[in-house]
């Protein structure tokens, strides 16, 4: 059996290029055949937002790029047309913009059990097509609890930080790796890949880590 080709994806939950980049990077797997294994890393794009952010996504991203609002919303079109480009319907409107270090804790209990890919994916598809609320404790429970995981436990994992450790461990390992911005993807440990690149650049580079694995 051949060894999987190893990813570590630095992301955000609430990071539009993040969602787009895992279905680009999917897409660039498709085309590579070979076996990937893939553990993401909690990277904080905006650690000092507020759970409950009072204004609309346009507000918040005018307000921390120091934008006018009607460049922030542009913004904010262009992304929605790329992301339906690669089918995902991003729902501004009912966005619920949020601090996201919670969540970052909860893909890490998924991890725990082998379900972080699973559990990644519930996230983003809840926070930026669903509308969900994904930085309180309660309604992150509720998220897990529709994947079958034990609501209870998951609600005292967060409310006692159980995993918070492991979030600022993985924020350590991006600044030793000088990653200031997310997605980024690092190959078998040496080849770095940042922002959601075309499929074919991530099939490309698959491909050459495999290459190489062989010639070694």
């Amino acid at each position: 059996m051949s060894i999987p080709v190893k990813v570590d994806i630095w992301s955000d939950i609430a990071c539009p290029w993040c969602y787009i980049g895992k279905r680009k990077f999917e897409e660039g797997v498709l085309r590579f055949g070979g076996d990937v294994e893939v553990e993401y890393h909690s990277f904080e794009l905006s650690p000092d937002t507020p759970v409950d952010f009072e204004g609309s996504a346009a507000d918040y991203l005018a307000g921390h790029k120091g934008l006018p609002r009607e460049r922030a919303q542009q913004m904010i079109d262009s992304v929605i047309g790329v992301a339906a480009q690669v089918d995902l319907d991003y729902d501004y409107e009912a966005l619920q913009h949020t601090n996201t270090v919670k969540a970052h804790q909860l893909v890490h209990y998924a991890k725990a059990v082998g379900r972080q890919v699973e559990m990644k994916e519930r996230l983003l598809r809840a926070y930026f097509v669903e509308g969900r609320h994904v930085g309180r404790v309660e309604d992150l429970a509720d998220l897990a609890e529709e994947l079958g995981f034990d609501r209870a436990d998951v609600l005292a994992a967060l409310e006692t930080d159980r995993f918070l450790a492991d979030v600022r461990a993985d924020q350590a390992q991006a600044v030793a790796y000088g990653i200031n911005g997310v997605p980024f993807f690092v190959l078998e440990g040496k080849y770095g890949i940042s922002g959601a690149q075309d499929p074919a650049v991530f099939a490309g580079a698959l491909e050459q880590v495999a290459a190489e694995r062989v010639e070694s």
